[in-house]
């Protein structure tokens, strides 16, 4: 987890978006649609992310106050 998943989720939400923009600039409907879910998944991936570095932060804090550290 970390910065390389963050950047690997923007650079996907920042696809999506663009898909999205370029659908309702030219009225395709199935462009769009396809880059809201694209950007709805990117979204996703960066919350689960965030949540599991939140978690192994808060592992290795209890770690350390176990240890001493």
């Amino acid at each position: 987890m970390g910065t390389t998943d963050d950047a690997k989720n923007k650079a996907e939400e920042l696809k999506g978006r663009g898909k999205e923009a370029a659908g309702s600039l030219t009225d395709n409907d199935d462009l769009k649609n396809e880059g809201k879910g694209e950007k709805t998944e990117a979204q996703g991936k960066q919350k689960i992310t965030e949540a599991a570095d939140a978690v192994k932060g808060k592992v290795d804090d209890l770690k350390d106050k176990l240890t001493g550290n």
